[in-house]
């Protein structure tokens, strides 16, 4: 049990330390709440509406994308400190897990997880040539139009 008191002693130390920083800056920072203040916030950008609708799964694509290559780099350094000892073995392995990465990405992109411009829309091919179809007024049964 004495292995882990060192690991408890920082866990004590980094919750009063989070509990002591949102103490002081409630009672020593300034209070003076205003509508402004109190808005939601996004990039410098006032809302004049509540937003309709939902954020776009994009959006959350391009968060995992990103996540993605975060992970990646996060296996790479350590991979590129002891590349040395692992030789062939080290680089093979690495190979394959780039290689599952860069798939992984290719189908991504290739299903527009990157395309953040307005929905290309499809026109319908509309043919103007003269048939029989267009142009002859079909008659009912028996002849005669009405």
């Amino acid at each position: 049990m004495e292995q882990y008191l060192g690991v408890f002693v920082l866990i004590v130390l980094g919750a009063l330390f989070a509990a002591l920083s949102f103490t002081a800056s409630r009672l020593l920072g300034p209070s003076k709440p205003t509508v402004a203040k109190r808005a939601p916030y996004e990039c410098g950008i006032v809302p004049n509406l509540e937003p309709v609708q939902r954020f776009p799964v994009r959006f959350y694509l391009v968060a995992m994308i990103f996540i993605i290559f975060d992970i990646e780099v996060v296996f790479l350094y350590p991979w590129a400190v002891i590349y040395s000892q692992l030789r062939l073995f080290g680089l093979a392995e690495m190979v394959v897990f780039a290689a599952a990465v860069v798939v992984a990405f290719a189908y991504l992109v290739s299903n527009g997880a990157l395309d953040w411009g307005p929905r290309k829309r499809i026109q319908p091919t509309v043919s103007y040539e003269r048939t029989a179809e267009t142009t002859l007024r079909r008659l009912p049964p028996g002849g005669r139009a009405a």
